[in-house]
């Protein structure tokens, strides 16, 4: 193993590790903190691919957090990114959840202590609201993106469905959707940034992303 993958492997540990002990609330409160580490400050991924990858980890069973965490080392540096990224982003969780767990076994009938975790409540729901603003500014870019998105919203408030069975729904839409607005010769965008207008031979296939590329490199 080079010198440069190892340092690559020791740079996502410690990228993770140091947001475990700051992200209060776990899941979708983590992600405006990885979203920021991963996007702007250490430019592994774009931003674009940033909403694609918390879309796969948000559906796949186990916490958001924890997938991105995978998803973003498996991107980087293969397997031993991915159980780089997720040794780092749990291991501080794991050592404060059981220190928590024991201070609240002494302490948890306190008045200030209810009071702190009541404010940490707050905070966490605050995050989450930051989370889903900035997924829905990547992944709601037009009107059936909106109409699914609005739908899914409703039917989750309204009507005691699995969620597991919207995401199926929702996989199953988006293609059907595409052949839909293939079939009737309208412009198929494939996520906020690509181009609106046609092809230039007048066709209006969808462009292929150009990060596309890097994974049939990879021959993934």
């Amino acid at each position: 193993m080079t010198t440069g993958r190892l340092r690559l492997l020791g740079q996502l540990f410690y990228t993770f590790l140091r947001m475990g002990p700051v992200t209060f609330g776990g899941g979708y409160a983590m992600i405006p903190v990885i979203e920021r580490e991963v996007t702007v400050k250490r430019r592994w991924i774009e931003e674009h691919e940033m909403s694609e990858v918390l879309s796969v980890s948000g559906s796949a069973p186990g916490g958001i957090g924890v997938n991105a965490a995978a998803f973003i080392g498996y991107r980087l540096a293969g397997m031993p990114g991915a159980a780089s990224a997720i040794v780092g982003i749990t291991l501080p969780t794991f050592i404060i959840a059981i220190l928590l767990s024991a201070g609240y076994a002494v302490f948890g009938g306190y008045a200030k202590i209810e009071a702190a975790l009541q404010g940490i409540h707050a905070a966490v729901f605050g995050l989450i609201l930051v989370a889903a603003y900035r997924m829905g500014r990547n992944a709601v870019y037009d009107m059936t993106t909106f109409l699914s998105a609005a739908c899914t919203v409703v039917l989750l408030i309204s009507a005691s469905i699995h969620p597991l069975f919207l995401i199926a729904s929702g996989i199953w839409a988006g293609i059907s959707f595409v052949i839909v607005k293939q079939k009737l010769g309208m412009v198929v965008r494939l996520n906020k940034d690509a181009d609106t207008g046609a092809e230039a031979d007048g066709s209006s296939a969808p462009k292929v992303p150009a990060y596309a590329d890097y994974y049939i490199a990879d021959g993934i």
